[in-house]
């Protein structure tokens, strides 16, 4: 949440309201809403960092909003973490730790968890498949983080079945 917050202040001022909705308008439907409160404490700790500060602006029929802008030293936070390549796969993976680890200690089989491992994916695949069928066609970023999901997805489901051929006899 950090890291896009600053973003969305690299391009204007503005308080936590604004950065909500813009967070919801930028990446569309599919992106789960973030919760207001959430982005306030988050700001919170952006300005003990020293990455945005903030002003108080008067309103004449409500009260004062907290407007952030963000530092010097928040845009270079933000150009770091948009030079950073971002994580790729994951090497200790929970699951197949789990897989590896169960059986040798009798607590599980094997099968038995790739089965229920294979029936969660496939139940956020129909998850997703029910959003894109929701989704505006128009939202050219909420269809691609879609397909983004699912297509690991997919690879996290053809990885179950190499697990499958290779550990379970």
């Amino acid at each position: 949440m950090r890291l896009p917050l600053l973003a969305l202040l690299a391009k204007e001022p503005a308080h936590g309201y604004e950065l909500k909705q813009a967070l919801e308008q930028t990446f569309g439907s599919a992106y789960p809403s973030p919760n207001i409160g959430q982005i306030y404490v988050t700001l919170g700790r952006l300005e003990k960092d020293g990455l945005v500060r903030s002003v108080d602006v008067e309103q004449s029929n409500r009260p004062n909003k907290k407007v952030y802008f963000l530092t010097a030293d928040g845009r270079e936070a933000l150009e770091n973490w948009v030079d950073e390549p971002t994580e790729g796969p994951r090497v200790r993976d929970e699951f197949f730790m789990k897989l590896v680890l169960a059986p040798l200690t009798g607590i599980a089989d094997r099968m038995a968890l790739i089965n229920r491992q294979r029936r969660h994916y496939l139940s956020l695949m129909r998850d997703l498949t029910e959003l894109a069928e929701r989704t505006d066609p128009g939202d050219r970023v909420a269809l691609l983080l879609i397909e983004g999901a699912t297509l690991h997805l997919q690879a996290d489901l053809d990885w179950l079945e190499r697990c499958q051929e290779d550990l379970v006899t």
